[in-house]
């Protein structure tokens, strides 16, 4: 299948076919298999019967569009907080700023960290804290609703790490240390895109080109096609795929925390978002290790021919610089807060 891009230079694109992993499979050779295929093929790939139940996820969905049909002078109520908790507006996030001319995104989202009370020593780090909830009559069953989905997409989160574990030929139970997983920066992102047409050739965009900053990130997307990906990110002119919505699945993507990790063995892969004119909902899961884990090249990954190509870095460290250069700075929207 193909679509014209609105584009000129992008003449032709396809939509392309992920791996698919079955985490219920109990021959996990295949899905190591079909994962290490996917890595070092696009960086993408998706996961099926991952244990959260259709009825809830439509719920999740459901509770999405009732935050972002508020009005907006309720949702700039909730607006994020330095710890990059709560609601996001149309055109906060730059995420390409070389094509992204003086324009953001074209969506909204809303942050969902991990709950953390102000009393807490953690509370202390750049992603840990309280977060930004609607008050429980603005949008009823909200908070509930999404803290669930929280806990059960971070279990999703922990089996596709150990397939990956396994396909770095590393211990299953590496990414569940205390330090990585156990205790992980997890942020749960809703969106909307508010059905905007994009225009590439002006830098128009529903989300610019980008990676993903940290381990892995689920997705799971309505019906309506916009997810692209770029398998090279440096070919000249670059091209994009549409990855086809697929229902009850999540999308898989490496972030560049993986890439660094595995020494650029597994690639983290450039994906954008275009409008089509319609409304579309999606749901992120970012999933990083924790503020102190120190990431350095994994010892599978290096060698006398290879050697590690970064040097070794905190997360807490590495992701604050990601997060301070793509979103707008807060004292833009002082004059919202009435």
């Amino acid at each position: 299948m193909e679509n014209h891009s609105q584009n000129g230079t992008e003449a032709l694109l396809k939509v392309s076919t992920l791996n698919c992993i079955d985490l219920s499979n109990p021959d996990i050779h295949q899905s190591v298999s079909l994962l290490k295929q996917a890595c070092l093929d696009c960086g993408f790939f998706c996961v099926i019967n991952h244990g959260i139940s259709q009825e809830f996820m439509d719920e999740v969905f459901a509770q999405s569009k009732n935050l972002f049909h508020l009005p907006l002078n309720e949702k700039m109520k909730l607006l994020r907080n330095e710890k990059h908790r709560g609601y996001t507006p149309v055109l906060d996030e730059l995420l390409d700023p070389d094509n992204q001319v003086h324009v953001g995104d074209y969506k909204e989202g809303y942050y969902i960290g991990v709950e953390v009370p102000e009393d807490d020593p953690d509370a202390e780090k750049p992603f840990y804290g309280p977060n930004v909830w609607p008050e429980d009559g603005v949008v009823p069953g909200w908070r509930q609703t999404m803290e669930k989905f929280h806990h059960e997409a971070l279990e999703v989160a922990k089996a596709v790490a150990r397939v990956i574990a396994l396909a770095l030929d590393l211990e299953v139970d590496f990414f569940d240390k205390p330090e990585m997983l156990g205790k992980p920066i997890a942020t749960l992102r809703l969106l909307h895109y508010e059905g905007q047409v994009s225009d590439p050739s002006k830098g128009i965009y529903g989300a610019g080109a980008h990676s993903d900053y940290g381990l892995i990130t689920l997705l799971a997307t309505d019906d309506v096609m916009g997810l692209q990906i770029c398998r090279d990110k440096d070919a000249k002119p670059q091209i994009w795929e549409y990855v086809a919505p697929i229902k009850g699945a999540f999308i898989v993507n490496l972030g560049d925390m993986l890439e660094r990790w595995s020494n650029c063995i597994f690639k983290s892969t450039l994906h954008r978002v275009l409008g089509n004119g319609q409304e579309r909902y999606s749901i992120a899961y970012f999933v990083e290790p924790s503020h102190d884990c120190l990431v350095e090249c994994l010892p599978t990954c290096k060698s006398e021919d290879n050697p590690p190509k970064f040097p070794p870095i905190r997360c807490a460290t590495y992701l604050s610089q990601r997060y301070k250069d793509t979103h707008a700075e807060l004292s833009v929207y002082n004059n919202h807060q009435t």
